[in-house]
């Protein structure tokens, strides 16, 4: 029975562990999101949601904390200014985990742990390109049936020239 244990071992030894968990809580702050392994996700949403509750407050003893946690001065910025107050009024949960299923070498289950409400976003661009697609496409062909119509004038003046 697993009674009173706390985290997965990851195989790992204890200073490497804590070093994977930062380099990886560090990569997921800068890029919104990160693919990993499944065992590795699970433990990774441990600690940044731990870093992310710290940053809601942002007071020194708060600052301080996170440094000791992550070492990196750009990622504790983002989370003090972007990820901090953007989460503010949730209670929890700010990250997901998506399965992507089995890692082709080994078998390993891997997932993508992404932040909450920090997805890129698809919709938005997608009309755009549609309506400019539309608007190209009408354009070549009023440009077509404008040569064939002219075409027809710049013909007939020809063969009269000729007959002079």
């Amino acid at each position: 029975m697993r009674h009173k244990i706390d985290h997965r071992k990851l195989g790992r030894t204890s200073e490497h562990r804590r070093a994977l968990l930062r380099n990886q809580a560090i990569s997921l702050v800068h890029h919104d999101r990160i693919t990993t392994t499944l065992e590795k996700a699970k433990e990774v949403r441990r600690f940044v949601e731990k870093l992310i509750t710290l940053a809601k407050k942002d007071t020194l003893a708060s600052r301080r904390l996170t440094a000791t946690k992550i070492d990196d001065p750009k990622a504790l910025k983002k989370l003090f200014e972007t990820l901090g107050p953007a989460y503010a009024n949730r209670a929890g949960g700010y990250t997901r985990i998506l399965k992507l299923g089995a890692r082709k070498g080994d078998g390993a289950q891997m997932a993508a742990l992404e932040l909450v409400g920090r997805e890129p976003k698809f919709d938005s661009a997608a009309p755009g390109k549609k309506a400019a697609s539309k608007k190209s496409a009408a354009s070549p062909k009023k440009a077509n049936a404008a040569k064939e119509s002219a075409a027809p004038e710049e013909s007939s003046p020809a063969p009269a020239e000729q007959s002079k």
